[in-house]
């Protein structure tokens, strides 16, 4: 479909004209839930704009928002792209010498910041850094080195009382070919590089992806919006504007270990989120029933391995319906009950959910729609709607984006969402365009009447020294779908066969242990009745594989992989690098006869 280029700045202000309720978006604070109503959030938009133009910033400057989820996000957001301006938000999690990264390469002229907490550590880092001017604190501003979120507002309050147009003024300056962020990815090796968005690329993203949501403009009172991902993330920041489109208020939780209580206070009608959230509730779900006995139990591991068969595309008849019907009244609708009663579904995004779970949310009665795409692409590139769910796959190509598959299998793609490239990397942007001006996004895939298939990163396929190819994400996702197994990575590039990095999930494991009249040592990660539960787990994964990519032998860690030793991404993919660099012993233990064996020969 063809849409006429626009602005973020457009699309939203039609959402809040469509916004009739008293709430626009809650943020938990301190365990306690702030609302902004929509006559606050545009005042304080209008203000922070014109506060940053008194403190010199100009269409095109750079300024940086390293927050946590909230109101004051948004605020902060609308306000930059306001002026023209280019925001570059930051991860709470990001380290400080990636900080100092990123503001040095952007040349940020202004450094938003949320709180002293997640400014402690790049305090003297940032107060090097020529071109930053000055810091802004959104809370707890009392030190003389940072103006405060408050003065700036007063600030650009009283620039509106002298100049009531100025706001309006600068805002119809702001074109869809405007630069709107750079969005430094994270990646899996090197510096993050800063991704190069418009207006244009956003908006047009967002107008695309309105035809796929399983909800439209007639909110209801009780509809409200879970937020748990990072804004900083491009996904979460566009699902946002998406939801501010439709007229529907954002609650943004706190912290994601208390879920299960804010899904009770929110009652969600909807929520983006990545795979690991979702694996954990099923999970829970599966283990749950372990507490169970008789024909209760029976019945409820009845229901689960129904549900791991539904299929959305082609949903059951007959007496498949009415087994159907049975467990959704026995069980399914007591679990849809743990997600508030209310939710119409979920989109999961940032890697890749496994067939199982696809089927399970859906036959749960909670539409689960597989979307695809990068922070290079808007980020949507392929996504599912009520009309179009085909297990395995990644949906349909968005309406006004083109995808090819090269000759290698890797996925290509065109469209208004494109980014622009790499800020000031022409060398890395080139690498990633080919000559007829195709992105080449790095994921390996196909497509199958329409639906697009993700194979793996192209980069994650290895080879092993026997000639066979093996992508290790399709393996990774089985070993995870057992409620023993929290975490996985498989090796092999040049070895003989496959090996893996199994972390437990430790809980489950000493709950199916003492089940069984076994207790777990103090040092689970060494003990040969944990080996063994999960040699079962991996057995049953190795059957419904080829010879060449079953799990040969794997080393159990202690330790999950976390953002804090560098093993993961902000979006929870693995750097594959870094886990290998960090367990080389363990890797090279799996395969100490293979090197005896070549020693001899």
């Amino acid at each position: 479909m063809e849409y006429q280029p626009t602005t973020i700045l457009n699309e939203v202000d039609k959402g809040l004209r469509l916004h009739n309720k008293k709430v626009l978006f809650a943020t938990k604070r301190g365990g306690k839930w702030i609302e902004t109503g929509k006559e606050e959030f545009q005042t304080k938009v209008r203000n922070l704009t014109l506060g940053l133009y008194e403190l010199g910033i100009r269409r095109g400057d750079r300024v940086s928002l390293h927050s946590e989820n909230s109101a004051e996000w948004l605020i902060c957001d609308q306000a930059i792209l306001s002026l023209g301006a280019i925001d570059v938000p930051i991860y709470e999690t990001q380290p400080a010498e990636q900080i100092k990264y990123i503001l040095e390469n952007a040349d940020v002229k202004v450094h938003i910041v949320s709180n002293e907490e997640l400014y402690g550590e790049s305090r003297p880092l940032v107060r090097d850094i020529e071109n930053v001017e000055q810091v802004i604190r959104i809370f707890e501003a009392e030190n003389q080195d940072v103006l405060s979120f408050g003065d700036v507002l007063e600030r650009g309050a009283t620039k509106h009382k002298e100049d009531p147009e100025l706001f309006e003024r600068l805002r119809s300056e702001v074109d869809p070919d405007d630069l709107a962020t750079l969005i430094y990815t994270s990646g899996t090796t090197g510096d993050p590089k800063g991704v190069m968005l418009t207006q244009w690329n956003i908006a047009s993203n967002l107008l695309a992806s309105l035809e796929r949501v399983p909800f439209d403009e007639n909110v209801g009172e009780d509809q409200r919006m879970l937020s748990y991902l990072p804004l900083s993330h491009v996904f979460e920041r566009l699902i946002t504007y998406l939801y501010i489109r439709l007229g529907y208020p954002i609650y943004y939780i706190e912290d994601i270990n208390e879920i299960r209580e804010d899904f009770e206070h929110i009652q969600p009608y909807y929520l983006a989120t990545v795979p690991r959230l979702l694996e954990k509730i099923h999970t829970g779900v599966k283990v749950k029933g372990q507490e169970m006995s008789g024909i209760k139990k029976q019945l409820y591991y009845w229901a689960l391995n129904l549900a791991e068969e539904y299929d959305p595309e082609h949903p059951p008849s007959g007496l498949g319906a009415l087994k159907h019907a049975i467990a959704d009244k026995l069980v399914y609708s007591k679990i849809r009950a743990l997600f508030g009663g209310k939710l119409l579904g979920v989109v999961s995004g940032g890697a890749a959910l496994s067939s199982n779970l696809f089927r399970f949310m859906n036959a749960l009665g909670i539409i689960c729609l597989q979307g695809y795409g990068l922070t290079e692409t808007s980020p949507v590139l392929s996504v599912h709607d009520r009309d179009h769910m085909r297990v395995g796959s990644s949906g349909p190509p968005l309406s006004n984006v083109e995808i090819k598959i090269a000759e290698d299998g890797e996925i290509l793609a065109k469209g208004p969402n494109i980014m622009k490239g790499y800020y000031r990397n022409k060398d890395k942007t080139d690498e990633v365009f080919t000559e007829d001006g195709w992105l080449m996004t790095g994921d390996v895939g196909k497509l199958e009447d329409n639906y697009l298939y993700i194979t793996d990163r192209k980069k994650s396929v290895f080879k092993l020294s026997t000639g066979k190819y093996v992508a290790p994400q399709t393996i990774e996702n089985l070993l995870i779908e057992s409620g023993f197994i929290e975490q996985a990575m498989v090796v092999g590039y040049k070895r003989k066969f496959c090996s893996a990095l199994i972390v437990p999930n430790y809980e489950n494991v000493k709950k199916r242990l003492k089940g069984r009249g076994q207790s777990v040592s103090e040092e689970p990660a060494k003990d040969p009745q944990v080996r063994e539960l999960l040699q079962e787990e991996v057995d049953k994964v190795n059957r419904n594989l080829s010879p060449w990519e079953t799990v040969k032998k794997f080393v159990v860690l202690a330790e999950p992989f976390s953002m804090e030793s560098g093993e993961l991404t902000p979006t929870m993919k693995v750097k594959r690098s870094k886990v290998k660099e960090h367990y080389e012993e363990e890797i090279d233990s799996m395969y100490e006869e293979e090197a005896e064996q070549a020693d001899k020969a």
